[in-house]
């Protein structure tokens, strides 16, 4: 019923949002109404990279169906036209048989109109029951309908955000704020080259947390050595003209967490010695900055358990706050996005991460 394709595309994007990556569109192909006298359907198939169960990913598509007009009734033994009708084919669970849900879906067999698209994205894919490939099924099927494929195609979702367009993109953030959990979705699912910071080793943090005036300048300047050091030697790596390039850190972080921690002279001999370190580094073509209030960030930093973390306090997760907001304001060249997290959980929740993107994308 109605934009049959406008259709079919608002379900993609929605599929993308709610439950996860499309990493597979087949051609749109026009098949007669199956069960019943129609004007002819439209229809896809897609396969989804997802982290939630069949029976909750079945939950999400009859809500789709709901958000885009579907009315469900009763008449001709439940055939009838529709704008959106969605169902799950098969799933890397397997077998599944309950009240709610039967995959791989009972009927896939005999109706080519499935079929044909399916071939088309999945036609080396065994039928866990039959033994047998989708290809050699659609071969054999007892349904001879005539399946016409169209010149029309769905657009992938992630796409139309064109996020490489920045080429190198860095996410920073507060500590415990999240920013390496998202560089590292934000690369996998754009098929993004990462660089990730690495401080583990550094020897003088633990200390640091426990005498934060006497360990700060050796701290930072081990910290700069190292940052300066590392992303010259990733970036170096890659052609920015070329490669999409995400990073969870920027060298700038150093001045800003110098100047919160260090004496004022310490701080003007580090800017002099990061001034002439900074010049020689690509800067990125969009700075994202997560920010989280410091109740949320305290529980992330209690939640994921490092122990020379444990002790940081609140006054210094608002300074470093402080800071990276003066720094944002101050550097009217950088082109600077600024993403409230407070309230959302973008790592449990797709949803939360899909809104990040948009955000981003802007």
């Amino acid at each position: 019923m109605g934009d049959r394709l406008d259709f079919i595309q608002k379900a993609v994007h929605q599929i993308y949002k709610t439950i996860g990556d499309v990493v597979s569109i087949s051609s749109v192909y026009q098949t007669p109404a199956w069960g019943f006298n129609s004007r002819d359907f439209y229809n896809i198939c897609i396969a989804v990279q997802t982290n939630i169960s069949g029976i909750e990913v079945l939950d999400i598509l009859l809500e789709i169906e709901n958000v885009l007009g579907r009315k469900r009734t009763d008449s001709n033994n439940g055939y009838e036209a529709r704008t959106i009708d969605l169902d799950i084919i098969f799933s890397s669970e397997g077998v599944i048989t309950t009240k709610k849900l039967i995959l791989p879906h009972p009927a896939m067999q005999d109706r080519k109109f499935v079929l044909e698209p399916l071939a088309e994205i999945a036609g080396d894919v065994v039928h866990p029951k039959l033994k047998e490939t989708v290809k050699k099924i659609l071969e054999t099927t007892s349904d001879n309908s005539k399946i016409i494929k169209l010149n029309d195609t769905i657009i992938f979702p992630k796409d139309t955000y064109s996020l490489s367009r920045f080429q190198y993109l860095t996410i920073e953030g507060n500590i415990g704020a999240g920013k390496t959990s998202l560089a590292k979705l934000i690369a996998k699912e754009f098929n993004a080259k990462l660089i990730l910071e690495r401080f583990a080793d550094n020897p003088f943090l633990p200390k640091f947390y426990e005498d934060m005036e006497r360990y700060a300048f050796p701290l930072e300047m081990s910290f700069l050595a190292d940052r300066y050091q590392r992303l010259q030697e990733d970036i170096a790596q890659f052609d920015l003209f070329k490669d999409f390039v995400v990073s969870d850190y920027d060298v700038f972080k150093s001045l800003i967490f110098a100047k919160v921690t260090l004496q004022s002279d310490e701080f003007m001999l580090y800017k002099k010695v990061f001034d002439l370190m900074y010049k020689n580094l690509a800067k990125p073509g969009l700075y994202v900055y997560l920010y989280q209030n410091t109740e949320r960030l305290l529980q992330n930093i209690k939640k994921r358990g490092r122990d020379y973390e444990q002790k940081i306090p609140a006054e210094y997760l608002d300074k470093i706050n402080k800071g990276y907001l003066q720094f944002i304001k101050s550097q009217s060249e950088f082109n600077v996005k600024v993403v409230d997290v407070s309230e959302i959980d973008f790592i449990e929740n797709r949803s939360d991460f899909v809104s990040i993107i948009e955000k981003i994308a802007q």
